[in-house]
């Protein structure tokens, strides 16, 4: 049985807001490509960091209107959506004491922290998210690289009710080698809840192009539970 991914949950397609897609030109041309790939429904994620990209909720879905209307103006027929890909830093807990996130689906809040040092109270927060009635989804576990040595640290996230989110070109060595293995491992263990695009360029998509034609793309299904397709509407 071959899967087809529906919805992508994770992108960098508003232009000009972060270190993704630079014009709206670029967005639509991106947008058209995730079309063509099969995609029917993109939510993307903008960053969400105090010292590099402080966007604010409001900003964020006032950008998406203008990508929308893009869209309509160029006839790509896409299922558009924001939320924010949350970087676990002072502002993202002032902004969760507010309780003023931007999610996706029902509550599910993406996040992620330092690729070299998990955060000290990493757990707390963890738990900290939960009190506020949202779903923690960390975004591309396997380029965590404190982590690629202690893998019990995924398991023991897991248990606290993590969801992972996986990215796809990570398993094509996008990234790197450490990398990649990881998140093969990852996938063997049937620990992936989402799978993501993570794109801010055009390579990304052909990289991406080429995953979702592989074996071992429907490997993923076979191991794994994925939410992607029940973010559709019914």
């Amino acid at each position: 049985m071959s899967h087809h991914l529906r919805v992508d949950i994770h992108s960098h397609l508003i232009p000009g807001i972060d270190d993704g897609s630079k014009t709206m030109f670029e967005s639509v041309k991106y947008v058209r490509m995730m079309k063509d790939l099969g995609y029917e429904k993109l939510i993307t994620t903008p960053h969400i960091m105090s010292h590099r990209y402080k966007n604010s909720k409001e900003e964020i879905l006032e950008k998406l209107e203008y990508l929308k209307d893009a869209l309509q103006d160029y006839e790509v027929d896409m299922e558009l959506e924001a939320a924010a890909e949350y970087y676990l830093d002072d502002y993202f807990l002032e902004l969760l004491e507010k309780g003023d996130m931007l999610t996706f689906g029902d509550r599910y809040l993406l996040f992620e922290m330092s690729y070299t040092r998990a955060p000290n109270d990493l757990t707390d927060i963890v738990l900290e998210i939960e009190r506020g009635g949202y779903k923690p989804v960390l975004a591309h576990p396997e380029r965590y690289l404190f982590m690629h040595n202690d893998f019990e640290e995924y398991e023991r996230l897991k248990d606290y009710g993590v969801y992972f989110q996986l990215n796809l070109n990570s398993l094509a060595g996008y990234y790197n080698r450490s990398v990649q293995k990881t998140a093969h491992k990852l996938v063997e263990e049937g620990l992936i809840d989402f799978l993501g695009s993570d794109v801010h360029k055009e390579r990304q998509i052909e990289t991406l192009k080429s995953i979702l034609d592989s074996k071992e793309f429907q490997t993923i299904f076979k191991k794994n539970t994925i939410l992607n397709n029940t973010l559709l509407p019914a």
